[in-house]
């Protein structure tokens, strides 16, 4: 356990890595952008942390000493939505696919770049900090009201199939979050869906064309290879 000053103002970040030179290098990246830290090195201690300590948000590797960071994250869910973020040298598909599925909001392969975590971890707060879903999602060019039922693109007017509208609100009440698959296929088609992953690529597909600039460069449905997609 680490921090240089007690802030309730603060967002309480929860590090479980086993390795310390990790630790101590998100403790000098996180300290010096204004969250208060608390570190375990294994899969027990981050449990006992994680209830103890409430964290905002928690950072957790998954190659832990006692236990599979795929059952902390199963453990974690059983009592709380806290944003999970997993850090992991495990870059293979189903390794991801299993933590996001498990109930990780979120996976960075090691190694990673600062801005990019800290972007991941501002969105995470964002997200459960909004208890309320806002009524109209705004990003860049892309408007979507969800109680009105409407998109625009750059204040023109979309015309979406309702699937394709089911799936652009999933996106968007998970913004900044990467949403596997079967995670989409389940919440807009339903379980008899999970092997027919080709149908969500069509329609992501006719998304981009209706809401992207360049379809090939999409710059808000981002595709995480192999896993799922996320709305920037």
């Amino acid at each position: 356990m680490t921090a240089e000053r007690i802030t309730d103002n603060l967002p309480r970040i929860l590090v479980i890595d086993d390795e310390l030179a990790i630790r101590r290098f998100l403790h000098t990246v996180l300290s010096s952008e204004e969250f208060f830290l608390h570190e375990a090195e294994n899969g027990n201690a981050g449990l006992t942390a994680a209830a103890a300590f409430r964290p905002d948000v928690i950072l957790l590797d998954l190659g832990l000493p006692d236990l599979d960071g795929i059952e902390v994250i199963k453990r974690i869910r059983e009592w709380s939505q806290v944003p999970i973020i997993v850090l992991s040298v495990r870059d293979r598909e189903d390794d991801k696919v299993g933590a996001l599925d498990a109930g990780a909001d979120d996976y960075l392969t090691k190694p990673f770049g600062v801005g990019e975590l800290l972007a991941r971890i501002r969105a995470a707060l964002r997200r459960s900090l909004q208890e309320i879903p806002e009524p109209v999602f705004t990003s860049n060019d892309l408007q979507v009201d969800l109680g009105g039922r409407r998109v625009t693109v750059s204040g023109a007017d979309i015309s979406l199939t309702p699937t394709e509208y089911d799936i652009l609100r999933l996106l968007v009440s998970n913004s900044g979050k990467v949403l596997t698959h079967s995670q989409i296929l389940k919440q807009v088609w339903g379980k008899t869906y999970l092997d027919q992953p080709h149908v969500l690529r069509v329609n992501i597909s006719n998304l981009r064309r209706k809401l992207e600039c360049d379809p090939s460069r999409p710059q808000h449905i981002i595709t995480e290879p192999g896993v799922g997609y996320r709305l920037k």
